[in-house]
Formats: C-alpha cells, structure tokens, sequence
C-alpha cells in the first residue's frame, strides 16, 4: 500500500502503542507513586517519570511481546529508575563527603559519624540471614500466594490495583496482604529455629 500514507504496522509500531496505552492508564498512579518515593519532590518526581518514560518505552519498542502486563512492567521500571537515582545520589554525597572529610581533616577537625557508617559486620552478617531466611519462606508459598507477594511487595502496587489484578475486592486483597505478611514472617521465624 504504497499510496495511504501510513507506516506499515511493525513490531516498532506495536511498542509504541502499547506504551502509550498503558501510560494514559496508569499516568496517574505513577505520579503518586513518584511522589511518595520522593516524598513529595514534584521536580524529582516529575525526572523520574520521564526516566521512566524513556527506559519503558526503549524496552517496549524492543520487546514488545515479551512484556505481559505492561502497566505493571511501567510501575517496576519507575522502582528501578528510583533506585538508581538514589543510587546515584548517594555516590555523589559520598564523593562531596569525601571531600569535606579531607578538609576538615587538614583544619585538624574531627568529623561526626554518619549512621549508616556504623554497622558492625555482625549487623550485616544478621541483615544476610534475614534475607536468606526471606527467601526461603518466598520458596514455601503457594503460587497464587507468590503472584500476591510479586505485586505487594516487589511492585509495590497499592490495593485497588492488586484487586484489579487479582479480579477481587480491595477489601480483601488488603486481607490477603495482611495474611500473606503473617504468613511469611510466621515462615521465616520456623526457618531460624
């Protein structure tokens, strides 16, 4: 059809429509998301939609197919964009620190301790066994109760989209939240006795 004008309808073409589907479904929600993660920066929410944007919509474009729920998939990407940003963030606080530290070394001040610096590696000993012992009670769920896990907690969904995903009331999927945190820590505590 060389005469209507339009572009052949490519897998190119089938990413960008999918992106920006699910970004008018779920704008809104990402904003707030962004929001709170920032607790409240709208400037840096509003980098970290656009970061999302990016990343989602290059990803999409690629492997439009291999993402199933793609409003689910932008939620997770706004997590990694965060994290990287804070990530980021913490690098350059180190490098500015540094460098206040060496100063004030050289003036012959002492330099306050910061609280993350004081970890013993028991603490961090104890963290890695928590963490083990998380992911073995992850291993014993049922899986309706690790698709549940995935979206609480890895995608940090709030509960009318878990209802929607799950096809039940918010009411009861903040039950099932509920019973699920129950039932991992009741798990993890058997797995350190």
């Amino acid at each position: 059809m060389e005469g209507s004008g339009k572009p052949p309808a490519t897998k190119f073409h089938a990413g960008d429509r999918r992106f920006e589907e699910s970004w008018r479904a779920a704008r809104r929600a990402l904003y707030r998301r962004a929001l709170y993660m920032t607790r409240g920066d709208q400037g840096k929410s509003e980098d970290l939609l656009s970061a999302t944007a990016i990343k989602s919509l290059q990803i999409l474009r690629r492997m439009p197919d291999r993402v199933h729920d793609a409003q689910g998939f932008l939620f997770l990407v706004l997590r990694h964009v965060h994290l990287d940003s804070a990530r980021r963030e913490a690098r350059e606080k180190r490098i500015f620190d540094g460098e206040a530290t060496w100063r004030m070394e050289e003036e012959g001040r002492e330099m306050p301790e910061e609280a993350g610096e004081t970890r013993t590696p028991l603490d961090a000993l104890l963290a890695v066994e928590r963490l083990e012992g998380l992911s073995r009670a992850i291993e014993r769920l049922k899986p309706c109760q690790r698709v549940l896990f995935e979206l609480a907690f890895l995608q940090e969904r709030a509960y009318p989209e878990i209802a929607q995903a799950l096809g039940v009331s918010v009411a009861l999927a903040r039950k099932r939240v509920q019973l699920l945190r129950e039932r991992l820590r009741t798990l993890t505590k058997s797995s350190q006795d």
